[in-house]
């Protein structure tokens, strides 16, 4: 293969520069490794569930030190996924790709070694550090390697497919390996998918275009990481403690400070890390605003019925895992289906109806009991899977199609905050729905209820604000 050579000069912020393309650079090769780096994501988000109990017998420490093992990971996923998409863009999301997987790898190791519960939660959180990097920067690997709109469609479609397996494995692996090795192996299971990540990026991937002119921002970067991150630890604690807590309380005043800090800073810089007027984009603002509602509606509902099937139904974790199979599995071959889909058919059309395909599930859902029999349950539950797989990757690729590739990073960084926010706000409101045992299908009720309505709100901004034409590229 001759060198290829990219002409850059319509990049911002004069980062005019001509990128040469080594001969190893495969599209197909760096979108599997993208995948690989959204899929150990994925799966350090569920594989961890089933291995709580398991833990807190090693360890003790109580439900309190339990649930910090989990959001220790959370809340500092979703506090620098919007600043690690922005150094992306300013260092390159190849360069800033490896060093999230070797930090990723280097984190699980140390999870599977800890001494303590203390350790553990430590190394947890810098997990969500390799985390953060990982996601927003393997978007900017595709949008890079994938110019044209049909083979970005398909490629996204294929990279949220391969995490929906690891989303869908992520219980039955944990409690195979829990089984028959011990709990720690749930993270030493890392290293090769890591080992291999890192390889192929090496290998085969072409580093993205950089803009080192960008002024830093370093203020934006403090103001957003300290909002999203009171945001979430509010909201997880919220949920488990109550509303009128006052740390909670001081949490969500922390949010509204920082938060309106970060938009009068972005506001008056002439080079933000966020231009605020990729908002002003339809397209842009409206599958912004899809990832935020749908993964509030998916994750709050997956919580609740994990529960459900546990305490309701007295399955076994294993048992749980085995019951969201069929809609997980639904998610991966739609998630997959719907690029080619969206790639026909434009962003909007999978959109919309993957939303009224969620909306209907959650209603026909809305009438489980106690004793409502498996048998009767999972239909609506595919439905449900068929949703959001329709839905995301058009979602994703729209958004990406309104940005110049130089500010990918960022651009993905924005949609992935919104969905890790939608999802820490479902599973924290959820939650709280269904505290008591006498409230407990109530509130799952209420739950799917609520999800009903954030789909039709979704619903409605897809149809108004997609726009299947080619958008003008968002500008500064």
């Amino acid at each position: 293969m001759e060198d290829a050579v990219v002409n850059t000069n319509s990049l911002p912020f004069g980062a005019v520069r001509t990128l040469a393309l080594p001969s190893g650079v495969s599209p197909a090769l760096t979108l599997a490794a993208a995948s690989l780096g959204f899929a150990v994501v994925q799966l350090d988000v569920t594989v961890v569930n089933v291995a709580l109990k398991t833990i807190g017998s090693s360890f003790g420490g109580g439900i309190a030190g339990l649930q910090w093992v989990v959001n220790a990971y959370t809340v500092v996923f979703a506090g620098l996924i919007l600043t690690s998409g922005a150094l992306g863009d300013r260092l390159g999301a190849k360069r800033l790709f490896i060093a999230g997987f070797i930090l990723f790898v280097a984190a699980s190791m140390a999870c599977g070694a800890a001494p303590s519960l203390l350790m553990l939660i430590g190394a947890r959180a810098v997990q969500g550090v390799g985390a953060a990097v990982l996601v927003p920067c393997s978007l900017a690997l595709l949008d890079h390697s994938y110019r044209e709109p049909g083979a970005r469609a398909r490629a996204v479609g294929i990279w949220a497919g391969v995490a929906g397996v690891a989303l869908a494995g992520g219980p039955v692996i944990g409690g195979l390996l829990i089984a028959s090795i011990g709990w720690r192996a749930i993270f030493f299971i890392n290293l090769p998918l890591g080992l291999l990540g890192i390889w192929l990026t090496l290998q085969y991937a072409s580093e993205s275009p950089q803009s080192r002119e960008r002024p830093l921002d370093l203020a934006g970067h403090i103001a957003a990481i300290v909002a999203v991150a009171a945001l979430a630890a509010a909201m997880i604690e919220g949920g488990a403690v109550g509303w009128s807590n006052s740390l909670v309380v001081a949490g969500f005043g922390a949010f509204i400070v920082a938060g309106s800090a970060f938009l009068a800073i972005e506001a008056s810089r002439s080079g933000p890390m966020l231009p605020l007027s990729f908002f002003a984009n339809h397209t842009f603002a409206a599958a912004s605003l899809v990832g935020l509602l749908i993964n509030l509606a998916f994750y709050g509902l997956i919580f609740d019925l994990s529960l459900y099937f546990q305490q309701m139904k007295n399955f076994t974790p294993l048992f749980t895992g085995l019951a969201f199979m069929p809609m997980t599995a639904v998610v991966v071959v739609t998630n997959i289906l719907s690029g080619q889909v969206s790639a026909w058919l434009g962003a909007r059309l999978p959109m919309v109806v993957g939303q009224l395909m969620f909306l209907a599930g959650c209603l026909c859902l809305a009438a489980v009991a106690a004793s409502t029999p498996y048998g009767n349950l999972w239909w609506q539950m595919v439905m449900m899977g068929a949703g959001i797989g329709l839905t995301v990757p058009p979602m994703t690729s729209a958004l990406l199609a309104t940005i110049d590739r130089g500010q990918s990073g960022v651009a993905s960084g924005v949609l992935n905050t919104t969905r890790q926010l939608g999802s820490v706000i479902g599973v924290a409101l959820f939650g709280s729905l269904i505290a008591g045992r006498d409230q407990f299908v109530p509130g799952v009720h209420l739950a799917l209820y609520l999800s009903a309505v954030v789909l039709l709100i979704g619903t409605i901004a897809a149809f108004v604000g997609i726009r299947d034409e080619q958008p003008a590229k968002c500008q500064n």
